[in-house]
């Protein structure tokens, strides 16, 4: 009865050891690997003008000479990153302040509405995103025949 006792325990070392090691060898070559593939993506234009462009530290907007119009007209009713999470065209931007207006009660922006859109269409127009390759041209098909 020692004998089994003493024999599960060796047997429950020596698979404890087992695993530790063989996991410190699997994060080495998870970690390598993952080295590996971040020098083959090239980012998006978008992902590395996102790393050189200068942010304002107090809203992680776009440091913009019309930065501080978006602060003090669009600050004061919703936080930065909603601005920061949509992507619109010049008029796209117009018909959401336009529905602000109509149901969130925004006050008119008057001569400031010009300088926001500014801003707004040079920092967060839409990007576009490449999901997939583009499409083949001119393929040349042909029967493929079974015997």
């Amino acid at each position: 009865m020692k004998n089994s006792s003493n024999q599960i325990k060796i047997t429950f070392i020596i698979f404890l050891v087992l695993g530790i090691t063989l996991s410190s060898f699997r994060r080495e070559a998870q970690n390598s690997y993952n080295v590996s593939l971040k020098k083959n993506i090239k980012p998006l234009s978008h992902a590395a003008l996102s790393d050189t462009t200068k942010k304002d530290p107090e809203t992680g907007l776009i440091v913009d000479e019309n930065l501080y119009m978006v602060k003090a007209q669009c600050t004061g009713c919703h936080s930065t990153k909603l601005i920061m999470a949509n992507h619109f065209t010049r008029d796209g931007w117009k018909q959401k302040i336009r529905w602000m207006q109509a149901n969130h009660n925004l006050w008119e922006l008057g001569d400031t509405e010009k300088q926001v859109l500014d801003y707004l269409e040079k920092n967060y127009a839409p990007i576009q995103m490449v999901s997939r390759r583009a499409p083949l041209k001119g393929i040349q098909w042909y029967d493929l025949k079974l015997n």
